[in-house]
Order: C-alpha cells, then structure tokens, then sequence
C-alpha cells in the first residue's frame, strides 16, 4: 500500500488534482467536458485548404489549455506561465491557419511569449511569505486606470485602421467571409485591434502583478467572443462562459488577498 501511496503522489496528474479545491475540479472537468462535446456535435469546416478536424484540435487543445492557464492564474500560482507558452504556440498555429485577428496573433508573437518567461522569473521573486506557492499581488492607482483606458482607445483606432487598409478588410486573406461579408471583416479588423490592447494590458498587468489584469481579461474576453462568432468558431464560446466564471472568480480571491495584506501592513495591524 505505501509504494502505491508514493506513485500516486509522484504522479502530476494527481499532484495537480491535489492541489485544487473541489470547485476548481468541477470547473475545470465541466469545461473540459462540454467542449469536447461541442467539438463532436459541431465539427469544424475545412478553412484555406486545411482539414476541420485540423482546426478543431487546435481549438481544443488551446480550450483545455486556456482552461487550466486560468485556474492556476486565480490561485496566484507561477506556473500559469509556462501553461501559458503552449497556449501561445497553439494559438499561433490556430489564427496562421485560419488568416485573419493578425493584430492579435502579432502580439502573441512579440510580446506574450517574452512576456511569460519575464513573468515567470518575477512572480518567483515575490512569493507570499506564509503561502509559498502563491504570488504577492497588488492593484493600480486612480489615475494610472485612466491613462490605460485612453491608452487601449488609440491603440484601437489606430492598428484596427492599419488593419483594414493592409489587408482590403480581410478580403484577401481568409474563406472565413465573403465577398457580401464586408462590413463584418472590417468590424472583426477593429475588435481585433481592441482585443489585441487589452491583451497586452493584461500581459502587463500580470508581469505586476495587478488586480486589474482580471478587468482587463474579463473586456477581451466579452469583444475576443464576439469575433468568435462572427468567425463562427462556436466551440469557443464554450471557453468564453469558462473565462467568465473563473475571472468573476480570480477577480475575488486577488481583492480579499489584497485587501487582507493591506490590513496586515496597515499600522493599526503593527
């Protein structure tokens, strides 16, 4: 019984099961679980010359990925990172074939695969001093939320015009729309741009380590759904409600963490 006792506890899997609470293993099989489903009852079409069933790997993996990456996100834990390089790599692969959300695959490429080393390295520089396995986290400042907010606004307009006039509003690039489809690549061009913003600020701010990566999420999550549907890559909507959850769920456990610590350094605490 004792060697079988050390396997399974050797054993990642278990180690990772081990380590969630009874909520999280429910969220994390629901999702795993309806997706797979969704992916069964509704197949991928072949895109750009490349088999559905292709595509539709790609999309689950990059779900049970994604769905594991912000499980581990909301439990301050810096392992999300590495998690987090494998969700890129798919989801470079996903948009190369498909040809279109350039904006947001550009930013994979140059800034979140950097990103997740450097973060990496500095969320194991700033271990909670009782809890080891968790991260200290923190939030922003008033006027700092202020100048992200006019920050994602010009980026917007800005690389989503870009967009449009380099690739004649997609109508080059993908089978995705055609040619009475127009005005919805165009849209998809400038929500791409808007996706692409908050997705750096939520890179920046989980290299912070801020609270604020979660509202950040939470705005690409919402806009990324809605060029999920107009793409109609559906079985992603399954990750989209799965983001919505555990960021509604991580958004609450970093303000009672911060709001915990702020008690303890406060000089009333002393």
């Amino acid at each position: 019984m004792k060697e079988i006792q050390t396997k399974e506890i050797k054993n990642p899997i278990v180690r990772f099961l081990n380590y969630l609470t009874t909520y999280e293993k429910w969220y994390l099989f629901l999702a795993l679980a309806i997706s797979t489903v969704c992916a069964i009852l509704f197949p991928e079409e072949d895109v750009n010359g490349v088999h559905g069933s292709i595509i539709m790997t790609l999309l689950l993996i990059y779900t049970w990925l994604n769905v594991t990456c912000e499980l581990l996100i909301s439990k301050q834990d810096k392992w999300n990172f590495i998690v987090s390089i494998f969700i890129e790599l798919t989801e470079i692969a996903m948009y190369w074939i498909l040809g279109y959300r350039f904006a947001t695959m550009v930013t994979v490429v140059f800034f979140w695969l950097p990103i997740d080393v450097v973060s990496f390295i500095v969320w194991k520089k700033h271990p909670d001093r009782v809890e080891k396995q968790k991260t200290e986290v923190r939030q922003l400042t008033g006027w700092q939320r202020v100048a992200v907010i006019a920050g994602i606004v010009i980026w917007t307009v800005a690389i989503g015009t870009l967009i449009v006039k380099v690739t004649d509003g997609l109508a080059e690039t993908t089978d995705i729309f055609d040619e009475t489809e127009r005005t919805k690549a165009i849209v998809v061009c400038y929500l791409d741009a808007m996706v692409s913003a908050l997705d750096i600020c939520n890179g920046t701010f989980i290299l912070l380590r801020y609270r604020e990566q979660w509202i950040a999420w939470y705005l690409e999550v919402i806009f990324d759904a809605i060029c999920v549907v107009l793409g109609g890559q559906y079985v992603l909507l399954v990750l989209t409600a799965a983001y919505l959850t555990n960021t509604t769920y991580g958004f609450i456990k970093w303000g009672r963490y911060i709001e915990a610590h702020q008690k303890e350094n406060s000089p009333a605490a002393d």
